[in-house]
């Protein structure tokens, strides 16, 4: 595939055909091709020397199980948008990092928040934790559950250094969708409410640029004194997409966790391009 794609996991679940079906709208909307992965992983207890009965079927019951899964997943696709473009891959090793690691290159990696695949090694919802805090392209968790379009956008903002990468993803998204933008600050601390005029025109001020160059997109903002992880999962009830930054330092993963954990639609992580990681 020449064009970045939208690559989405799938482990035959109905969850993660459900993220299937977001991928092939999203890469629709974004007129991206649509590539299709899948892994099986051997446990290590599986493994044993080479001849003993049993070993070789079970690796053979993986990899049918994964190729089943990649073939229902393009027929859903395809059932959806049969002009569109799809590439299935099966993958091998780790499932978590295997997946995530599919996504190199592409536009974004879609994967369902969790899955209840045959076997537990080819479950998605620890490869989607794993793939939004460390794959290199921003990273859509779906959930099980579908909402009608709101036509917002909600961005969680931590400080201005870490937002570029996801105001650029969120302002992109807003624009291709026609929906309205809401970037949020929340802080849970004594002092909060003392600041909260200061916090406000901060972020106004990093939201000023992004209007200039986004001028179709409705732009708000929030400001809450509250844990963010629970602020930004209650605004994911009315949004089409809730986006974090990603990559974020060990404690501000506790907000990535909870809103993935919590959040009543599909959440976007956006990692830092290299030029905003820290040495």
């Amino acid at each position: 595939m020449a064009a970045k794609p939208i690559v989405a996991g799938t482990d035959g679940s109905e969850e993660s055909l459900r993220a299937v079906e977001w991928a092939v709208h999203e890469a629709v909307l974004h007129d991206a091709p649509l590539r299709i992965v899948a892994a099986a992983e051997l446990l290590p207890r599986m493994h044993g020397p080479a001849g003993v009965a049993g070993i070789d079927t079970v690796a053979d019951i993986l990899r049918k199980s994964r190729d089943r899964a990649l073939d229902a997943a393009v027929k859903r696709a395809t059932a959806i948008s049969p002009r569109l473009v799809i590439d299935a891959d099966p993958l091998s090793g780790p499932v978590a990092q295997a997946v995530t690691d599919s996504g190199s290159g592409a536009l974004m990696l879609v994967v369902g928040s969790r899955g209840s695949g045959a076997f537990a090694a080819m479950i998605l919802g620890s490869v989607s934790r794993y793939a939004a805090t460390h794959a290199s392209c921003p990273v859509a968790v779906i959930r099980d559950e579908t909402t009608p379009p709101h036509r917002l956008i909600v961005v969680g903002i931590r400080d201005a250094d870490s937002a570029r990468d996801a105001l650029a993803f969120a302002f992109e998204e807003a624009a291709q969708r026609q929906a309205a933008l809401t970037a949020v600050h929340a802080w849970h601390a004594p002092e909060a409410a003392a600041a909260k005029d200061a916090v406000a025109r901060q972020l106004a001020d990093l939201l000023a640029d992004w209007q200039a160059k986004y001028p179709g997109v409705l732009v708000s903002q929030e400001v809450a004194n509250g844990h963010p992880g629970r602020v930004l999962a209650g605004l994911s009830a009315r949004a089409d997409l809730t986006v974090l930054g990603g990559h974020a330092p060990h404690g501000a993963r506790t907000v990535t966790h909870a809103v993935l954990n919590h959040a009543h639609g599909p959440v976007v992580t956006v990692p830092a391009s290299p030029r905003e990681v820290q040495s």
